[in-house]
Order: structure tokens, then sequence, then C-alpha cells
């Protein structure tokens, strides 16, 4: 009998590593892509990219497979933010505990790496098809090509094809299909940090480095080649430092020497960058159901998120590792109810971690230069120190933990109430280090109980 086929749309992060799972559970496996093969063409959307930042649940979909050991050598550890002020003193925040770490990765290599372990294991991946439409009543896919039109029936259809999904474009002509999007008032624009003449690192490689400045910020995470890929984060418009305002090398100069000094003497291409390099925008997407017959929406296709909890392919990641364990639940035969168990038990999770990203967006650009938010980390990092179980902080939860992200979302919550109270306390600055840590935890156990 002819293996079940499973077509997968797009062969991006999410794509190639759920095609790997599928692979190992002996399906047979076909990927369509839009793109080309990056690998022949050297096509990668450069000055597109914002680093990943690879975490726990990233790396135990990863174990699921056997990648570590492929993946680790890409990886930089980051163990903590690195906070550049304006007269270029530094100030170093840990992520966790001693020891804990997210890890900056390339973008391009690490999908190279994936879709190569794709085909390793038998998955065909078809470049420069572009899915036009998918007709749900005989699961049958219409793709454009070099080659012209053809149309390939589909049992088993996953779309992995990221925010722009085609797949959900379809379902979005179905009856009751939900769907919001919201772009936010900031786009983006990749620059470099390059290695400096002796090849070396300029800035501490074994941190996220950020410079928050209210409306805007610039944030940059290491690379193997000894290099930061940078992100610089402005409005569209509408305030004194916005894109719309940089018109020309004097504009972008007075802005970087005036806001982020120390990192505007360390970039030599930053206005050949500037120029050159497309600004982007950053966009959330909701929809439900993600379920259309045998079709299913997975990673970006179904929650984009902004990228400022660092989530959106640990998400994604966690979404192929769990889809996984209900098919090794529940089999190969039983694709309505693996697709409805898995889009009934994630949802409630992206939709914390969509918000989640969204807030910390306004920590990252804002928060991170307040003193009082300084003390408050370290507030909360002592009492993790302290009661480990009792008290874990919502950062440690979403990074370092397999807990849902509703379930982390709604304990944060509960914590931040209880931090709004300590930090009320108008002497805190100076007390922080003498407050009754114990007295703390007793409020929180008993918010719990109410």
């Amino acid at each position: 009998m002819k293996k079940e086929e499973i077509t997968v749309l797009g062969a991006g992060l999410i794509g190639s590593l759920i095609s790997i799972f599928l692979k190992k559970q002996g399906l047979d496996v076909h990927v369509y892509d839009k793109r080309p093969d990056m690998r022949k063409s050297q096509y990668y959307e450069g000055g597109r990219s914002i680093n990943m930042a690879l975490s726990h649940r990233g790396w135990k979909s990863l174990e699921q497979v056997g990648l570590i050991d492929q993946v680790k050598p890409l990886a930089i550890p980051m163990y903590g933010r690195r906070i550049h002020d304006e007269h270029g003193g530094t100030s170093f925040m840990p992520y966790g505990l001693e020891g804990q770490a997210i890890y900056s990765i390339s973008r391009g290599k690490f999908n190279q790496l994936l879709m190569e372990e794709a085909e390793r294991l038998g998955a065909t991946i078809h470049f420069e098809h572009k899915c036009e439409e998918v007709d749900f009543r005989d699961q049958s896919i219409t793709f454009s090509s070099p080659e012209g039109t053809t149309k390939k029936i589909a049992p088993v259809i996953i779309g992995a094809d990221g925010a722009y999904s085609s797949l959900r474009m379809s379902m979005q002509k179905q009856v009751r299909f939900n769907y919001k999007q919201e772009y936010i008032s900031h786009g983006y624009k990749e620059l470099t940090i390059p290695a400096t003449p002796e090849g070396e690192f300029a800035m501490d490689p074994n941190a996220l480095h950020i410079w928050p400045r209210g409306k805007f910020m610039l944030i940059a995470l290491p690379n193997p080649d000894k290099s930061f890929t940078c992100t610089l984060f402005l409005p569209f418009e509408g305030t004194k430092v916005c894109f719309e305002k940089i018109n020309d090398e004097d504009d972008l100069e007075t802005i970087f020497q005036a806001y982020f000094y120390d990192a505007y003497e360390l970039m030599p291409d930053l206005k050949t960058e500037f120029f050159k390099n497309p600004t982007s925008a950053l966009i959330n997407i909701e929809c439900y159901p993600w379920v259309q017959g045998h079709s299913l929406l997975l990673g970006d296709a179904s929650h984009a998120m902004v990228p400022f909890y660092g989530q959106g392919m640990n998400c994604g990641f966690e979404d192929c590792y769990i889809l996984n364990q209900l098919i090794d639940k529940y089999g190969h035969n039983s694709w309505d109810l693996v697709f409805e168990k898995f889009q009934k038990k994630r949802k409630p999770d992206t939709d914390a971690i969509c918000r989640l990203a969204m807030e910390n967006f306004i920590e990252m650009r804002d928060s991170v230069a307040d003193p009082k938010f300084v003390i408050r980390k370290k507030i909360e990092s002592k009492l993790h120190e302290l009661y480990p179980k009792e008290w874990i902080p919502l950062y440690s939860m979403v990074t370092f933990s397999d807990m849902g992200y509703a379930e982390a979302y709604a304990q944060g919550k509960l914590q931040e109430a209880i931090m709004d109270q300590v930090m009320a306390d108008p002497l805190i600055t100076e007390n922080w280090d003498r407050l009754d840590y114990e007295d703390i935890i007793n409020k929180m156990e008993t918010s719990k109980a109410v």
C-alpha cells in the first residue's frame, strides 16, 4: 500500500522541521516553496532578518529529532541583556539563573541545515512552486511554477507558509473563519556590526545588546563569524525620530551620533546598509479555526507574532513537537482527530504568547533603561534564587521551561500585581536588598488561594 502522502507548504524553519518529524513517522512528504533553492541560487532574504533566539522549547523539539549536535555549532549563547545608555555606558541583566542562556542563530544557515536533514530522510522539496489556491472540496492545490500552472490532489496539507500564508488565504474564503491582523506602528531595518580588523567580536559576544531609547531602539545579536546582526526599530512616521524623517546620510548620521554613538563607531557600512536594506513591517496575526478538512495551519501561518519575546520560532517548533505527539497517540489514519485536538490544545497558548510579545516590546524599548525596572528585576531574581519553585520570573517560565504559555501568562500577571505593591514603597530603591522576601511569597500564595 502506498504510504500516505503529506503536502507541506513552505520550506522555512517550521516547514522543514515538521517535514523531519513526518518523515520519522514513516510518511511520504512533499514540500512546496515559492522561493528558489537558497543553496543553489544564493537566494536569501538578506537585509530582512532578525536573528533567531533559540531557547528551551526550540532545543526540546530539535532534541526529539536528534539534531542538537548539528545545530550547536551554529548557535552562540547569550546569558542576558547588555543595556547601552546614551553615554556609552553598559549594564548587564541576566536572563535567568547562572548558566541559563538563549542562543543567537542565523536564519539562513539554520534553514539550510533543516532542509538538508528533511531531504536526507527522504522528503522531496519542490522549489519555485507558489501555492495559488487550495480547493477544500477535493483537497486540491493549484501551483504556479516556471513550467506553468499545475493542479495536485493533496490528501493531507500542512500550511507552514508564514504570516502571509496561501493556505490561510484560501481558508479565509470559507464560512465562519475568524481573522485579525495588526501592524504595529514600528518597522525594522537590518544593519551590521562587523568583526574587528583583528577578526574578533567588537562587543561582548555572550549577550543580546539593546540600546533602548523610549519610543525606539537598536538591538544586536552575535554571529559565529564574529559579526553582530543589528536590528533598528523605529516608528514609520509621526515622531522626531522615525523612518520617514531619515532622507539622506546626514539625517542618519545625526540620529546615530545622538542616540547610538557607541554602536555608530562600530558600523563602517551603516550608510550603505541603511539605504540598501528594506524597511520591513511587523505584524501580529490571530485566526481560528486552523483546520479545514484535512488541512492545518502551523507556525506563523496561524499565529504570527512580533519578535519581542524571541518566541516566534520556538513557538513554531513547539507546534511541531506537540503535533508529532498527537500523531504518536492517535496514529496516521486519524487526521480529523489529530488536527482538532491540536488546535484546541494550542490556541490558548499561542494567544498568550502573542500578547506577551506585544507587551515585551514596550518593556524592551522603554522600561529596561529605567533604574526602578532594574531594581524590580533584581528583586525577582532574588525571589527566584531563594524560592526557586514558588517564584519563577515570567521570562524564565516562557524561555526556560515547558509550561504552557497561557499558564505562564496567568502566573506572570499574578506576580506582576504583587511586584507592583512591592515597588510602590517610596524607599524601595534604597531598601530593595533588605526586603522580607518570605512575606512577598506568602502574599503570592494568599493571592493564588483567593
